[in-house]
């Protein structure tokens, strides 16, 4: 029969041991043991996130899981967690001669402080099948989401006024505002002369300087590689093509953690909603 207090005091001897060889306190190989336990339980949701948003860098992995935007760089780090790559910047060659347009970039240094004063507005390229096919997209400068948005073959002076008609039926709503770049889509007299009936002032980023239109830059840079727009020919018809672009956009605006809103869209501009019914009524 073995006495338990004797094979208790050999285990302390072994672990002294053990932490002796190693240079570190006996205590430290409990620490390293529970922390172990803690990490692969956070690496865990980790997963479960990445696995239902894999373009998620660790600042957005944080903010779903409510832990520290180090801890769960620390622990992606450890376990060699990584979001999915980066796309590539869309570029119209037929503008890099077009001379400057004399419209300036009127919200250089805006800061909205209610939706519907800026509206910024930006297209990009999908290769399907051997084709190119387009999506603008206009996006309110302070929910950052997504009013409207129009998909074509072409990418002209309609495809770009789609998307703000668009955006206009389904928010019943016309900004102080309307951004973009210097494109010729946007430089045309019929996109001009539109936003114009409105009462809303055109507003352009200086050529050559995408930073100045940097909002819908990131949209788009995110929202190609969460689309998986590389391996598009797994749809197999331009239905469903649109159909998953449409789901992607529903996404972005619902679901997807906008790190400067801390949420998605959708659920900030709810806040917003909630937060005025509150301070007007007291209820």
């Amino acid at each position: 029969m073995v006495n338990s207090s004797s094979s208790s005091k050999t285990n302390r001897t072994t672990k002294k041991a053990t932490a002796s060889s190693l240079g570190i306190s006996r205590g430290m190989l409990y620490y390293k043991y529970l922390q172990e336990e803690k990490d692969q339980k956070v690496k865990e949701k980790i997963t479960s996130v990445l696995l239902a948003n894999p373009y998620y860098g660790h600042k957005r992995v944080a903010m779903a899981l409510s832990i520290g935007k180090n801890r769960a760089l620390r622990i992606m780090k450890k376990y060699g967690l990584k979001p999915l790559g980066k796309s590539k910047k869309f570029s119209k060659p037929d503008d890099l001669n077009k001379p400057d347009t004399e419209i300036p970039n009127l919200i250089k240094h805006f800061c909205p402080i209610r939706p519907n004063i800026v509206w910024v507005g930006d297209f990009t390229y999908f290769n399907f099948q051997g084709k190119f096919y387009y999506l603008s997209t206009v996006m309110d400068l302070f929910t950052r989401e997504i009013l409207g948005w129009s998909f074509s073959d072409h990418h002209n002076a309609e495809l770009v006024i789609e998307a703000f008609n668009d955006a206009k039926r389904k928010h019943k709503m016309t900004p102080d505002y309307c951004h973009s770049d210097q494109g010729s889509e946007y430089d045309s007299y019929k996109y001009k002369d539109l936003i114009k009936s409105h009462k809303t002032q055109i507003s352009m980023s200086k050529k050559a300087s995408p930073w100045e239109n940097g909002y819908q830059e990131s949209f788009y840079s995110n929202y190609k590689k969460e689309l998986d727009h590389k391996n598009l020919n797994r749809f197999d018809s331009l239905g469903e093509l649109v159909e998953a672009v449409a789901l992607q956009i529903h996404y972005y605006n619902h679901d997807r953690i906008h790190t400067s809103l801390k949420t998605s869209p959708i659920k900030f501009k709810n806040n917003l909603i909630v937060h005025k019914v509150f301070k007007e009524t007291g209820t």
